[in-house]
């Protein structure tokens, strides 16, 4: 029997979470917290059940929950539901599509999530509440530290460390063991 999970946001980001849940197989999904205009709403196929400020009576029914908020202008959202999260007792697992490569000798903190076709290589290190989206690449020795997002097609070369907060553009290429901060936009090349 599968552990249940609460999905937090139920915005674009929530359908490719959902998308990598299904896939991966581990978790049913219990529900979708958003604002209170949006309950009873679906999001596909999972009901919005509820709000931030109902998150404590959703501890009952599952242990695990998840930040499903996309991290583009701003990551506070991000960070907000992230912290509300923990401070009512859940549990931010790693989520891993089965279509993505994640080296045994890698290390991925709770709450981030590795979507399809993307790869995290050997030494590198994925800090809390990050989002490695579909066909980015994480370099052996490469650092992205905590609620950073890493768009899709982006590549953080070899030994790159990409601070906390950062947002890292889609087709974007960091040089190697450079170190880069904030907003990169896509296609960027970071020397």
């Amino acid at each position: 029997m599968r552990e249940k999970i609460l999905l937090l946001g139920g915005g674009g980001h929530c359908k490719s979470v959902i998308d990598v849940i299904e896939q991966e197989q581990r978790f049913e999904i219990l529900g979708i917290i958003d604002t209170q205009e949006r309950i009873g709403q679906e999001v596909l196929g999972y009901k919005i059940i509820g709000t931030d400020e109902e998150l404590t009576k959703f501890t009952k029914q599952c242990r695990y929950a998840f930040v499903t908020v996309g991290h583009i202008t701003s990551n506070a959202l991000r960070i907000s539901l992230f912290s509300l999260a923990k401070e009512a007792g859940f549990e931010l697992p790693v989520i891993v599509s089965p279509l993505a490569y994640c080296s045994q000798h890698s290390r991925i903190a709770e709450g981030t999530i590795l979507h399809h076709f993307s790869c995290v290589n050997a030494d590198a290190k994925v800090g809390k509440n990050c989002i490695i989206n579909s066909r980015a690449l994480i370099e052996h020795d490469a650092t992205v530290e905590e609620h950073s997002h890493i768009s899709t097609g982006a590549i953080v070369n070899g030994g790159t460390v990409v601070e906390a907060n950062s947002f890292v553009g889609s087709n974007s290429t960091t040089k190697e063991y450079t170190t880069l901060s904030g907003f990169i936009k896509a296609g960027s090349l970071v020397k």
